[in-house]
């Protein structure tokens, strides 16, 4: 597997050139016993111990209890075993490089057939030769080259911030996925690719073409197979629980003994937006844990950014859509206990299907429509006994 990075060459404001590094990560393995790549986190939402990098990460690995990334999850397995294209696409930090390489791994393929590469991360007169390859004589300095596009026949091709890439290059990448074919940069002769493609982009497709950043063929050749990962601030049951994770493990990386959060800094998780979703959540987390000389993180310990949001918290407001209209209602806090009724009523129903089944949480989860794993996270948090491991 290779992962590159292309860094621009700029001389008085003009592009000159580029320098590309490409790391090998086949031969990652051997250093799987070296202390810093014991506890490795992921930009995109898990931590991985004993993972010596990310071209390990699997489907385990991303950590959620949420009913719907679960079922992304089955989703995005069932796709990893067609040979159609591969477009997800959600906010900036909600894990889709993650997602990424659990299906990259979950396939089986020739490290060195995966290529991966940020197209944001290299300069527009540039790309179509890094992608595509080039010819001597093509422009001037250019070598007889291979593009990535034939690095990965055969494999497997990930295209992070896909519509990051000019307009005219994405045309010639839909070539390659209508017919597996292109042409070098400067070249005479098509030459011919199997390549799976799995596309990332950090907003709405329709967005995306409307803005005129990808291509509304291109993005019906990959809209077979998508792949949607919704913010983190509409899965709150997952925020509590990645808090806890968090919190576990930048306790053994820092030497702390945090127990867990005020019910305050709880409500202000719940309520703010993470408009870096996980990768914020993760950062706020650690940043928090490194300061604090308590057992219980507060809101007196949130970063300094987040300062001016929770004092500017007074009221929230809920705008439901109904029919064509909007209602706006303005909710005093001091008369929310929402939050406290769902737990109450949650409380009471596992402990009755509990008591229906016997103690089975597998069955108990059953009847009450959610993962077994998710049933044990919301007894530990309720507060329900939990005995045994039926």
């Amino acid at each position: 597997m290779t992962q590159n990075i292309t860094l621009p060459i700029i001389h008085e404001g003009q592009v000159i050139g580029a320098v590309e590094l490409t790391k090998d990560l086949t031969n990652m393995g051997a250093l799987q016993d070296k202390p810093e790549f014991l506890q490795s986190i992921s930009q995109d939402g898990s931590y991985h111990p004993n993972r010596d990098s990310n071209d390990r990460t699997s489907f385990e690995d991303i950590l959620t209890i949420n009913d719907g990334m679960l079922n992304t999850i089955e989703q995005a397995k069932l796709f990893a075993s067609n040979n159609n294209h591969i477009l997800i696409y959600g906010e900036t930090g909600t894990g889709k490089e993650m997602f990424a390489q659990a299906i990259i791994n979950y396939m089986v393929a020739p490290k060195q057939k995966v290529i991966i590469q940020n197209c944001a991360a290299v300069p527009d007169n540039l790309i179509e030769g890094i992608l595509f390859g080039t010819t001597k004589g093509s422009y001037t300095g250019a070598e007889n080259k291979k593009g990535l596009f034939e690095e990965a026949d055969g494999g497997i091709f990930f295209l992070d911030e896909l519509n990051a890439m000019p307009y005219g290059v994405q045309g010639k990448l839909l070539r390659v996925l209508q017919e597996g074919t292109f042409r070098p940069l400067g070249a005479s002769k098509e030459k011919k690719v199997n390549v799976k493609i799995i596309a990332a982009i950090n907003v709405d497709p329709m967005e995306a073409i409307e803005n005129n950043t990808l291509r509304k063929d291109l993005f019906y050749r990959l809209s077979s197979n998508m792949i949607y990962l919704p913010p983190l601030r509409e899965r709150p049951d997952d925020i509590e629980y990645l808090t806890d994770n968090y919190i576990d493990y930048f306790n053994s990386v820092y030497g702390k003994n945090v127990k867990g959060i005020s019910e305050e800094l709880r409500e202000f998780f719940l309520d703010y937006a993470w408009e870096g979703n996980v990768r914020e959540l993760k950062h706020v987390i650690e940043a928090m844990i490194t300061m604090t000389t308590s057992e219980i993180l507060d809101i007196k310990d949130i970063p300094v950014y987040l300062n001016g949001k929770h004092k500017d918290k007074g009221k929230r407001k809920f705008e439901p859509k109904t029919g064509d209209s909007r209602v706006v209602i303005d909710l005093d806090e001091e008369g929310m206990d929402l939050r406290e009724a769902v737990d109450r009523l949650e409380r009471e129903m596992i402990v009755k299907v509990l008591g229906e089944c016997r103690g089975n949480k597998t069955r108990a989860g059953e009847i009450l429509g959610i993962p077994r794993q998710t049933l044990k996270y919301k007894m530990d948090r309720l507060g329900i006994p939990y005995d045994g491991e039926k």
